[in-house]
């Protein structure tokens, strides 16, 4: 054993560490020390004496097995998965990740999964902080035709922009008990009746690995830019973060328009008509909207709605159907803000009242408009389903 004696003589400088995080060794500083506590409790008696299952295949890579060009051959292992029904393509293989991530965009896709809180953050190569905006649960399937495997896998949504959709770390590789080569860029794992297998796609690592390098170049380019106009602004000057957004389109006029008084001397109350009416016209125009200036809803209060004696709206549930109240859904802080805000305006105009005990519950979800603003939805979807639709016959038009 000549080269082992070689590599204890040698002087050792120190130990470098991964720097990693997430919820996998627990989601508190308590749960991380007991685990830790529980690793030095294990004894190497304890470890041989475990058995192997006699129904797990042996896994093994054959050397005609590999795939693509082997020079340089230093291709990220990129695959594509099947992840709650849906085809994701740009899955990153990260051994050396402590946890199972998806990027906020994808996560809006899986609408009817709820988001459960977390306190761990994400700690990268270099030390940065990634503060994840929540964890999911949704199946993952790895494999081909019959050689599948299916496994529920807790995912860490957070809200930065990436080149993959999906980073799958340690957990997924315990789950499905996989082995990864990457000299011939596959996963192969352990399913029932054989050994199922994940290929890597060449085109989309290097595709994956060119967009990685532009981010980072222009991330670089952002972060020196920064400093030098912090130089500009002197050394006892605070640093201030800018954010540019963009500047909403608004569409002009086709002509100048007139201001009108609906209640004369209340600046507050005013509405807008065009220039260039004729004067007898503008006349009229102007006393019509003063005489019927209650039509203007001014506030969300002056919204009082319509008089149920003239129609009253039932909702046609199916009686067989029990009522469901959904899991509570949990957003960043900053959305969490925009909710609220748009709560109290339905509260404060009378639109919707609150209740302790509901039979039917639905949460709300944040719908992107143009211009970077948010609308409030409400998530129906479990309501409707109860709800039988009505067909209405269309009889045409007639001549």
């Amino acid at each position: 054993m000549m080269g082992r004696t070689e590599v204890n003589d040698l002087s050792r400088k120190g130990i470098i560490r991964m720097i990693t995080g997430g919820s996998a060794g627990g989601d508190s500083q308590r749960a991380r020390k007991a685990q830790v506590r529980e690793a030095y409790g294990i004894k190497t008696k304890e470890i041989m004496d475990v058995e192997p299952a006699d129904d797990t295949p042996l896994i093994q890579f054959d050397q005609e097995e590999h795939i693509g060009p082997r020079m340089p051959g230093n291709d990220t292992l990129v695959i594509t998965a099947l992840l709650a029904n849906y085809e994701i393509e740009r899955v990153f293989i990260d051994s050396d990740s402590s946890a199972d991530i998806l990027f906020g965009d994808d996560q809006m896709q899986f609408g009817d999964a709820p988001l459960e809180a977390v306190d761990t953050s994400l700690y990268g190569f270099a030390g940065e902080v990634v503060h994840p905006r929540g964890m999911i649960s949704l199946p993952l399937t790895l494999g081909t035709f019959f050689l599948r495997k299916t496994c529920l896998l807790k995912f860490l949504v957070v809200d930065i922009p990436s080149a993959y959709n999906v980073i799958l770390g340690r957990p997924t590789f315990n789950a499905f008990r996989a082995i990864i080569s990457m000299y011939h860029m596959k996963i192969n794992f352990s399913v029932v009746g054989g050994v199922g297998e994940a290929q890597a796609n060449i085109f989309q690592a290097r595709k994956c690995y060119v967009e990685a390098i532009k981010r980072g170049k222009k991330r670089i380019l952002e972060e020196v830019s920064g400093e030098e106009n912090s130089n500009k602004r002197g050394k006892d000057s605070m640093p201030r973060t800018e954010l540019k957004e963009e500047a909403p389109v608004i569409v002009q006029p086709v002509e100048e328009l007139l201001i009108v008084e609906l209640i004369p001397g209340d600046p507050d109350k005013i509405t807008k008509i065009g220039f260039k009416m004729k004067e007898d016209v503008r006349e009229q125009v102007i006393s019509c909207l003063r005489k019927d200036k209650d039509i203007f809803a001014w506030t969300p209060q002056d919204l009082e709605g319509i008089d149920p004696g003239i129609i009253t709206h039932h909702l046609n549930l199916d009686p067989t159907i029990r009522p469901i109240k959904q899991k509570k859904r949990y957003f960043g802080p900053e959305k969490d803000k925009i909710i609220q805000r748009e709560v109290n305006k339905l509260l404060t105009a009378g639109h919707i009242r609150e209740i302790q005990f509901p039979e039917w519950l639905s949460n709300v979800v944040l719908v992107p408009k143009p211009g970077g603003k948010w609308r409030m939805c409400i998530d129906f979807r479990d309501l409707n389903k109860a709800c039988p639709r009505t067909t209405i016959r269309y009889l045409g038009s007639t001549n």
